[in-house]
């Protein structure tokens, strides 16, 4: 059984090690040590990448994987690694300390959701990107403020160090901790004093502080409860940074100041709004005209600058109601192509809408006697093909 080095201290970079033996797996060579620090992925925390180095200079293998396989810790790597050899294996710090973070962070919200209103974790996944926690109440977005300020402040204020233990059976009963599953033989407790207690068989920081910061950053209806998205100490550093970055880039656009820039953005919308009803009122004038002119006109093409998918059907509809055929409408340029609308009523364009893609590029679809899309086809050719 290969000592787990990292049950025992999460904050091991380097190790020595006796290599166990080494088969030939789908995706690397598989390696069994004697004693790791690797943490295997399990519990909703991936696991850990880094090296083994030979003691005799051989080539390094790197550790791309771990997992757990029938009681086995196995070491994915890169390279073959003689059975007796020695190597020292080099964890890749800044990934373990990063989930070390989110890992924690984790149980302090866990932990303190469960306190405040009783909240159950029933799911937790750690993302590449984001960590998400489903709990089995529904929260509001106040519970959600007071769940992530009381989060930060633990870990600003409290100053007490992460608790691992293995407790006895007997021991076990007077303890009220979180499990989202029953447990069998020895169980490892962590406990966040003031925070959570949790059997939990992951990697953790020391301290409190050792976190950094909480971040909340979603929360959605899911099954009975809710689903929340977070990020915790580096993680949550970058995306405050980046977040910030844009921020500042929309105040210089806006010249708003940075705390003002929600207010520009509202009254920038607002005035595009009525912009927009300006522009719909003219196209609706010049839709009219349109109509009048080719009224009784039978067979109609048109083009048309700077239309929307909505407004060439607005104009196709008006030029319908009034030309007695069939009307096709397009809009755009030789170098970007045309989108298109065309209509007949009562008529059945699903033949015609197939031809055009044929002869002039594109796509589209709709109803029997309504059609909208595109085509990559020049002015010339669109003209050319309708007569």
């Amino acid at each position: 059984m290969t000592e787990k080095i990292y049950e025992q201290d999460a904050f091991t970079v380097k190790f020595k090690a006796t290599v166990l033996s080494c088969e030939k797996g789908k995706t690397g060579f598989n390696v069994i040590l004697d004693r790791t620090a690797f943490y295997p992925e399990g519990g909703g925390q991936p696991y850990d990448t880094g090296r083994l180095e030979p003691a005799g200079g051989e080539r390094k293998a790197k550790v791309l994987e771990v997992h757990s396989r029938e009681g086995e810790i196995v070491h994915t790597c890169s390279h073959p690694l003689e059975p007796g050899t020695a190597v020292t294996g080099v964890i890749d710090w800044d990934r373990r300390f990063d989930l070390m973070q989110q890992h924690s962070g984790e149980h302090i919200v866990s932990g303190l959701a469960h306190h405040l209103w009783g909240c159950e974790n029933v799911g937790f996944h750690m993302g590449a990107e984001v960590i998400t926690i489903d709990f089995d109440l529904p929260l509001t977005e106040q519970q959600l403020a007071t769940l992530e300020e009381t989060a930060n402040r633990h870990l600003w204020q409290v100053n007490l160090p992460v608790n691992i233990t293995y407790p006895s059976p007997q021991e076990l009963e007077q303890i009220h901790y979180r499990s989202k599953k029953e447990l069998t033989g020895q169980v490892r407790i962590v406990e966040f004093p003031g925070a959570d207690c949790c059997a939990c068989c992951g990697t953790h920081v020391q301290h409190p502080a050792q976190v950094g910061l909480v971040k909340l950053l979603s929360m959605e209806k899911f099954r009975d409860g809710v689903r929340i998205q977070l990020v915790c100490g580096g993680r949550a550093f970058r995306y405050l940074n980046r977040t910030w970055d844009q921020n500042v880039q929309v105040s210089r656009s806006l010249s708003a100041k940075p705390f003002e820039t929600a207010g520009a953005v509202a009254k920038l919308l607002a005035k595009n709004g009525e912009l927009k009803a300006r522009v719909m009122s003219l196209e609706e004038s010049r839709f009219a005209a349109l109509a009048a002119q080719y009224a009784g006109a039978g067979d109609v093409v048109l083009f048309e600058d700077g239309l929307s998918p909505d407004a060439l059907r607005r104009l196709c509809d008006a030029v319908l109601r009034t030309c007695g055929g069939r009307c096709a409408c397009f809009s755009g340029s030789d170098g970007w192509g045309y989108k298109y609308a065309a209509g007949q009523a009562g008529g059945d364009l699903r033949d015609l809408a197939k031809e055009m893609r044929q002869a002039l590029g594109g796509g589209g679809g709709g109803k029997p006697d309504f059609v909208q899309g595109n085509v990559q086809a020049k002015r010339e050719e669109i003209e050319r093909f309708f007569q």
